[in-house]
């Protein structure tokens, strides 16, 4: 689905470019967590109407959402020795009819490593992301465990009944909630395992992946280090403006029903209180998916200001990252002495 390029975070950022040239296809609550009130209103049904759900959608917290929090086991579809490492593709199922395929690569012979969870834009798949041995490199280089698997209502995760005109942005209270149970969910079950420090975990969250990304990070204190690459937010001029969303879809996304029904799940909101986590905000000023009005409140709502990191165009991007840029910070960040003090704080 996109280019193979020689070094996996060079490739990341690639995604980008991918995101422009298309237009939108058609655990338990850590108590320390700060609670948001949700709007007053019902449990939402699913809008395919074939698939209720009393999944709670209005809120970020898995305590809130009505999925059973015990609900972490696996079935291991496949494990396999890569270059050093194992590499796992686990089985998970806390709805009816929406498994999730949660990919852990992680070195052979080492016990309780940091672990960074990848979530990448909706529409880029993780079976074809994760199954790449480089990531092995990454892995081990870098002394943390890589896992990842597909947000809600992405290309792998729409199934029947659902009608296949629904996609991320169409559903997106929906998308963004559920993506953000799932975040924390998968959380508790890594957690289940045993062979992962979940006292040091990252997240990258690229796009979609990024807006879902600061929701979780914001809902779950155990994430401790989060890089933010492109993230949606700001959806009054997101959805405005967004080369994402085709134009004869758009008056439906702006009616006062749809932006109600999302702004309790607001980026900028809590964005701001991720203070005291490792945190980095990369934004290609190029990107014609998120617009320029909502990529400047982003910035703006940041706790960190000198921690936003700004880029003319993808090329300048790749170049200033290089090949280890991303991982090697996350290695700094998840290994160092002081990062169980900096999240505590």
């Amino acid at each position: 689905m996109f280019r193979t390029l020689a070094a996996v975070f060079v490739w990341v950022t690639l995604a980008t470019t991918i995101l422009t040239a298309q237009t939108a296809a058609p655990a338990k609550q850590p108590a320390s967590a700060a609670a948001i009130e949700p709007p007053a209103q019902a449990p939402p049904q699913s809008l395919s109407k074939q698939t209720p759900t009393s999944e709670d959608w209005t809120t970020i917290y898995l305590a809130q959402s009505g999925l059973r929090l015990n609900a972490t086991g696996g079935l291991t579809l496949s494990k396999a020795d890569v270059q050093g490492c194992t590499r796992e593709i686990e089985r998970l199922e806390w709805r009816l009819n929406d498994p999730i395929d949660l990919y852990i690569v992680r070195p052979r012979g080492k016990q309780k490593l940091p672990v960074v969870l990848f979530l990448y834009n909706y529409n880029v798949e993780a079976a074809t992301a994760f199954q790449q041995d480089r990531w092995c490199d990454v892995a081990t280089r870098h002394g943390f465990a890589v896992a990842g698997f597909d947000s809600a209502l992405s290309w792998e995760r729409i199934r029947s009944p659902r009608p296949m005109k629904q996609w991320f942005v169409s559903e997106l209270e929906e998308a963004l909630a559920s993506s953000t149970h799932d975040v924390q969910m998968v959380l508790n079950y890594m957690e289940t395992r045993g062979d992962l420090d979940m006292g040091h975990v990252g997240m990258l969250g690229q796009g979609s992946g990024g807006a879902i990304a600061i929701l979780a990070a914001a809902a779950d204190p155990r994430i401790r280090a989060l890089d933010l690459m492109d993230p949606w937010g700001d959806w009054p001029d997101w959805l405005k403006a967004s080369k994402q969303i085709p134009e004869q879809e758009r008056p439906d996304y702006l009616k006062p029903e749809f932006l109600q029904r999302v702004s309790g799940l607001e980026p900028l909101v809590y964005l701001p209180q991720l203070k005291g986590r490792a945190l980095l905000i990369q934004q290609v000023l190029s990107d014609t998916i998120t617009p320029q009005a909502a990529r400047d409140k982003i910035a703006s709502a940041a706790p960190n200001p000198d921690k936003i990191m700004r880029y003319p165009d993808i090329v300048t991007e790749g170049e200033a990252l290089g090949s280890n840029g991303i991982a090697q910070w996350f290695g700094e960040q998840l290994n160092s002495e002081n990062a169980s003090d900096r999240s505590a704080r």
